[in-house]
Parts: C-alpha cells; structure tokens; sequence
C-alpha cells in the first residue's frame, strides 16, 4: 500500500468522479485509474462500485476512507513539524520596528535570540508604526513592534502590550540645563527651548508635539528631520533638546544630560504585532516569545 494511491482513493472518494479525482491530485486519469486498481489487488476487495455516472463506496471502500484520512493528516502534521524544525535551523524572521526601539530594546533580545538559533536570518526594517502596519497587511513582515495606539483602528491585527517606556529629556552638559534648571522639566517649560525634532512619520515627534500644544504653545525647532542617531548627535553638539524614550538614552552614552519629565510626565506603550489571519512562522514564534519573556 503506497502514500501515494490513498491520496488517489481519497480523491475519488470524496468527488465520486474519477476524472475530477485526477484533477484534483493533478494526475492522467488513466494513471490515477490503473493506482486504484493496484490498490484493490493489494487490500483483496474492491473499493468502489463503478457504475455509468455513479462511484459509489464498497463496504471495503467505507471501511478505509477514514482510516485513510487519518494517515494523510497524520502525514501532514509530520511534515509541518519538520517543517518547522528546519525554520529554527535556517529559516528567516522579518521584523519591524520602530528606530527608537531598534536602538534601544532590540539589540539584547536579538544577540540572545542569534545565539540560540544562528542559522535564523534576521530581516529588520525600521519605520514608523503607520509604515509597519502597512508592512504586517502585505504580508512584508512577519512581526512588529509598534506604538499605541494606532492613529486608524487596525482589526486585522493581534497585538501584545510589551512594555509601558517614560520619556525623558536630552541635552548637552554643556548647555544650560533645560526648564528652569530643576531636577525634572515640565512640558510647558519646553516653551522656552529650541528642539531637536524627528522627521515626519516618527511616532515620537507626533507624541511630543501634541504634548507641547496641549500645554498650549507650538515647538520651536532648531533642526528637524532627523532619524534618531542624528537626533542624539544633534543634541550633542549642542544644538538643542530632544524628548527621547529612556531606554534610548540610557544606552546612549556619555555626552548627553538626562532629565525626567516631571509627573504625569509622558509615556508611549508597545506592543508586538502581527496578522491575526496568519500564523507567524515558527522562527517568528520563537522571537515573539524571547520578546514576551525579556
């Protein structure tokens, strides 16, 4: 008994039409035929009755068919467990994530996540939440770490809340603290300050200037349109400040002043997010949960 000819049987089976059946397992029908055939030598019965436009199941034939399901899902199974055995050993994981957290969550979790599974190719782009998601919806990406909340609802989307990150305030030692000098600054003391603010697209410039309208006045820029390592560098040089996440300058280095925004302050969650009709692969599973358990 051959894999091979209880897929055929099936086929004809669930069709009760042997040319359909072929078509179906993209085989000659004649081929398919002469299977059957072989098959019922090898059982001793006859599996099917075989009238003029009516395949009707022999009591042999209705006595195999789900025994015959079974070893074809059992068979499937097996291959997509060793399917994702392989994905471990040399598959590929495309995440996003926003450039903030590139900086500052993801190179810990990815060292630990290459050591454990090396031969994982490791696809990063980095961009906006509003790009990623439009990523995750194409199909370009496999996970996700974006900001809450979206701007637009997004219910094709499961997301995991992953961390709750202050934000705090950066600038040069050698400037003149920012605010009024104090152990923490006030939004609306950024009135008074010249800052050093994202491109368009970053959720931290949108977060930040909403904040300081909130507090009823409009930023004033000193430079804008920078990604993050120009934004720090920037801030560095004493151009001005930046409202940047903690993780983020706190693996920074020297050169920056760091300065709590006082309460209620401000805060960004994340979360990692994929397609809720789709499954993650399983090298993607893998970091996901490395992620959940950081």
């Amino acid at each position: 008994m051959q894999f091979q000819q209880l897929q055929y049987f099936v086929a004809v089976a669930e069709t009760r039409h042997f040319t359909r059946a072929a078509e179906l397992v993209h085989v000659a029908q004649p081929s398919l035929s002469q299977q059957i055939k072989a098959l019922e030598r090898e059982l001793g019965a006859d599996l099917f009755l075989r009238a003029r436009g009516n395949i009707t199941l022999t009591d042999a034939g209705e006595a195999l068919l789900p025994l015959a399901r079974r070893i074809l899902a059992d068979a499937d199974t097996a291959r997509h467990e060793v399917q994702e055995l392989v994905q471990l050993r040399r598959g590929r994981v495309r995440l996003g994530a926003t450039p903030s957290l590139c900086t500052g969550l993801l190179p810990d979790v990815l060292r630990a996540f290459h050591d454990r599974y090396p031969g994982i190719q490791l696809l990063i782009e980095e961009g906006g939440s509003h790009d990623l998601v439009r990523g995750l919806a194409r199909g370009a990406l496999d996970l996700a770490l974006i900001v809450l909340p979206l701007p637009t609802p997004a219910p094709a989307l499961t997301t995991v809340e992953l961390l709750r990150e202050d934000l705090v305030v950066v600038s040069s030692p050698e400037a003149p603290e920012p605010g009024r000098g104090g152990r923490a600054v006030e939004i609306a003391d950024l009135e008074g300050e010249r800052l050093v603010m994202f491109r368009h697209g970053y959720d931290l410039r949108e977060l930040t200037v909403a904040a300081c309208r909130s507090a009823g006045f409009e930023p004033d820029f000193a430079v804008e349109g920078g990604e993050m390592d120009a934004v720090l560098g920037f801030v560095r040089a004493g151009l001005g400040v930046a409202v940047v996440p903690r993780m983020v300058a706190a693996r920074a280095g020297r050169g920056l002043r760091v300065t709590p925004l006082a309460r209620p302050g401000l805060h960004r969650t994340i979360a990692l997010a994929h397609r809720s009709d789709v499954a993650p692969p399983r090298a993607a599973r893998e970091l996901q949960r490395m992620l959940l358990e950081r």
